[in-house]
């Protein structure tokens, strides 16, 4: 901050004189500023070539991805006031029940709030975790689902609703599994790695993996990209009608794909006969994979949403066939904004973990030891997670509460929720349902042309009617 000197206090020339001086001090800390941040970009663009010129192999890491892209944060909602009435959270009732897969399977989903959990599987996660996250979402009333590798028994049994994933490594699958699951998901696609398989490095493949996943202990798995039965989208339609001979058509079958050529996926998704489609955008997480498919491969949450809509919209299946969507939700507000754009759940994944006590700070000294800092750390790949969430070091698992763990998920799927209703009652909502884009505007133009709302005090959506 720059202090200007009182004119009366000294003269006029030597005022103008003085005011020179702070300007041109002001402009060179901003250039030194600027100078500053570019070197960070710099060190960062130079340390990544001489790491891989060193070594030869490419970055991998997990997490999400972290360049800056227009997200949820870049809508608003506007509140009733006198045009449109908010509801009296005392005496009004909002409600958060979401029906999922009651287009052809004969037992549909019931949840109480329409946050789920993503598939996390047991290998990139332990065991514990996979226990807490069973316990969380059947606390709060939602689903959880099993992620590649197969279904634990610590999972079923502490879960109410689990959705079991059906990838193309077909690691731990088998029929039994398929019938003792609530519903199903077909994964086509992630929004980390859209196009590509998954990682799971060989100090996370424990005997009891290995044994799961029929892969040798200690060596590095790389799963399929896509289904080894798979050539095209009418195959898809084939699986589907297996699925639902082997389940007796009692299941939900739900096809989850990454956020690329959406309107198209969704679309052929739907033709094939899904019951739910999951849309993951590229800020959704992962274990492991490469540096450059996270922060370079797919498209951003906002517009993915918008497009999957267009697409059900189109064929007259919205709210028919129903439609989640995953990738950088973290807040009641993020899941207000998903529904309100069309999609009828979100499901989460990174933010489940740090709910259970990843990056807590209580760990930060050990976090430090690592090369680290809580907050920071994304190696989920290196199995020393010190929260002994994404380990398979059966002391560091030990150190995961499952009982505890699973109280802190339901206490913040449940604070999603309370937040969620916040927002739905401010715009008039008896029902999270009742959302809509009429409810929002958009603060930057990239956001309001992903997202198909108007700029702010405008009636303005860029790209829209040829403009």
């Amino acid at each position: 901050a720059l202090t200007i000197p009182a004119r009366t206090k000294i003269g006029e020339e030597s005022y103008i004189d003085k005011l020179s001086q702070y300007l041109n001090r002001f402009k060179q800390e901003e250039i030194d500023t600027r100078s500053t941040l570019l070197t960070k970009n710099q060190v960062h663009v130079i340390a990544e070539i001489q790491r891989a010129a060193k070594t030869g192999i490419y970055d991998i890491r997990g997490f999400g991805a972290k360049r800056d892209i227009p997200t949820f944060d870049d809508l608003v909602f506007l509140g009733a006031s006198t045009s449109r009435y908010p509801l009296e959270g005392y005496r009004e009732k909002c409600t958060t029940e979401v029906v999922l897969g009651n287009r052809f399977a004969k037992n549909p989903i019931h949840l109480k709030t329409p946050v789920t959990i993503a598939g996390m599987s047991f290998g990139s996660l332990s065991a514990q975790a996979k226990e807490s996250l069973g316990r969380g979402a059947t606390l709060a009333g939602t689903s959880t689902t099993t992620g590649d590798g197969g279904m634990t028994p610590e999972e079923r049994g502490h879960s109410k609703t689990l959705i079991y994933q059906y990838l193309p490594s077909r690691y731990g699958m088998n029929p039994d599994d398929l019938r003792r699951a609530d519903a199903i998901e077909i994964v086509l696609g992630q929004g980390a790695k859209p196009g590509g398989g998954g990682m799971l490095l060989g100090q996370k493949i424990s005997p009891r993996v290995a044994e799961m996943r029929n892969l040798p202990e200690g060596i590095d798995q790389r799963s399929a990209c896509r289904h080894p039965d798979w050539t095209g989208p009418d195959d898809l339609e084939i699986k589907i009608q297996e699925l639902r001979e082997i389940t007796n058509w009692e299941k939900p079958i739900y096809v989850k794909v990454g956020a690329t050529r959406v309107f198209y996926d969704v679309t052929l998704a739907v033709k094939a006969g899904a019951d739910v489609v999951v849309v993951d955008g590229m800020q959704g997480g992962t274990a492991a994979t490469q540096d450059v498919f996270i922060e370079h491969v797919g498209i951003p949450t906002l517009p993915a949403v918008r497009m999957a809509v267009e697409a059900l919209q189109e064929m007259d299946m919205h709210r028919k066939v129903q439609l989640i969507v995953s990738g950088g939700i973290r807040s009641g507000a993020d899941v207000a904004k998903a529904l309100a754009l069309g999609a009828d759940a979100v499901s989460i994944g990174t933010a489940a973990l740090i709910a259970l006590g990843d990056q807590s700070p209580e760990f930060d000294d050990e976090y430090k030891e690592i090369g680290s800092a809580a907050g920071f750390w994304d190696d989920y790949q290196a199995g020393n997670d010190p929260a002994g969430i994404t380990t398979q070091d059966p002391e560091l698992a030990k150190r995961l509460d499952p009982i505890l763990g699973g109280r802190r998920l339901a206490n913040y799927i449940n604070v999603l929720t309370l937040e969620l209703q916040t927002l739905a009652r401010a715009c008039g909502k008896s029902h999270v349902h009742n959302l809509e884009p009429e409810d929002m505007v958009a603060l930057t133009m990239e956001a309001a042309a992903m997202a198909g709302v108007p700029l702010a005090g405008t009636s303005w959506i860029p790209g829209k009617n040829g403009m």
